[in-house]
């Protein structure tokens, strides 16, 4: 049996690939100096491996490439090829220390993009792997659209991979199409036929990248494909953040070296470089993660934020925030005041929290600090009005 039972002595490497598939999402560019400060900030926060970039494409690519090389980060630096070995060399020019060899494994695409054959794929995947190995260099297999391939030519596929050298099988779910029941059973078996390590490379298109990508080591897969906010081409890739905090607070892995309260600047960083906004509602490092507005989850937030948080906003870099809004209770107007040592009594918190409602019903939105001070403002000018 090959399910993994995640605790304190598992090890998951983890792989980013923001700055090769990431980038590849329609309309982004990272410029040079940004795919530095990516990289850069992503072997800090304690990333096992980046996949950078292409270097067959040359020009600005492989500038980008050499001198991300050149800062001799923590993180081994991997490029991506095809199954070509004009493509290894441009790799091995940049000075990477390992490679993805990336080729299509399905009849799908072996027919109908490829148009050749079964042998022709195990050919040139075993040659390119000779020719990586033999320049020193790690090489992870990629099985393009292994999710669709037939299961039988994927065992032949790992294996033949091994035999050449290869240091691990990558699983891509290249269209999204799989759900976390199936592909960790499709994981467990690969294992068990080829006891090779294997790594989960998954998309989002039917939203499901962050659970196949979690089920994918729960079947027995040793590595992890992620990208910072899920970015990838169409709905995404599964999200760094997300994998790595659901490995650790829902399946209990210890994580070491990694350091999440960098997960919100991180994705910050990505989402202006990308030009991709971060969305409010994000998983793990959107600001509504931690903000309470509603009158009863505010309230049970202030007695204890175990009540209404899956866990501590200060772990990713976040911070809690009670919201004054509609939906506001009276103690979530009490709480606010008394950040400005103020104590409203039960008159006072009645009055304004129907100020509150009618103000953000208008305004359409929550308000801020400086609204609701002058709504204390407005009640007490009303009751001096009543009084003459």
């Amino acid at each position: 049996m090959a399910l993994i039972n995640l605790n304190q002595n598992t090890k998951v490497t983890v792989v980013d690939t923001t700055l090769r598939d990431g980038e590849q999402t329609a309309g982004v560019v990272f410029a040079n100096t940004e795919k530095v400060t990516i990289a850069q900030m992503l072997s800090d926060l304690g990333v096992d491996q980046l996949e950078v970039g292409i270097p067959t494409m040359g020009g600005d690519e492989k500038a980008a490439i050499k001198e991300i090389v050149k800062r001799n980060l923590k993180s081994s630096i991997m490029a991506w090829n095809r199954a070509v070995i004009g493509d290894i060399e441009q790799s091995i020019d940049c000075g990477v220390d390992a490679v993805a060899i990336s080729i299509s494994v399905s009849d799908i695409h072996i027919q109908h993009k490829l148009k050749t054959s079964r042998e022709w794929v195990l050919d040139n995947m075993v040659k390119s792997v000779e020719f990586a190995k033999k320049n020193g260099l790690y090489v992870s297999v990629n099985g393009e659209d292994a999710s669709r391939a037939d299961k039988g030519f994927l065992v032949e596929f790992i294996n033949a991979a091994k035999q050449a050298g290869a240091n691990r099988f990558r699983y891509c779910d290249t269209v999204g199409i799989k759900e976390p029941f199936g592909i960790k059973d499709d994981i467990q078996y690969l294992y068990n036929k080829t006891g090779f390590d294997i790594e989960m490379h998954t998309h989002n298109d039917f939203g499901m990248a962050t659970a196949n990508a979690v089920a994918g080591i729960k079947g027995g897969a040793t590595h992890v494909g992620v990208t910072v906010n899920g970015l990838g081409e169409r709905a995404g890739n599964a999200a760094l953040e997300e994998v790595i905090m659901s490995l650790m607070l829902v399946y209990g892995y210890k994580g070491d070296g990694i350091d999440t309260k960098m997960f919100r600047e991180v994705s910050e960083y990505v989402s202006r470089a990308s030009g991709r906004e971060l969305p409010i509602w994000k998983a793990i490092v959107g600001t509504n993660m931690f903000a309470h507005e509603s009158g009863i989850h505010a309230d049970g937030a202030i007695k204890d934020p175990k009540n209404y948080e899956a866990f501590d906003p200060a772990i990713v870099g976040l911070e809690r925030q009670i919201v004054i809004g509609k939906h506001s209770g009276r103690a979530a107007v009490v709480n606010k005041f008394k950040e400005y040592n103020t104590e409203l009594n039960n008159d006072e918190a009645k009055g304004i929290l129907e100020l509150v409602r009618e103000t953000s019903v208008r305004l359409k939105r929550s308000l801020f600090d400086k609204e609701v001070v002058q709504l204390y403002k407005e009640y007490h000018r009303k009751l001096e009005e009543n009084k003459q």
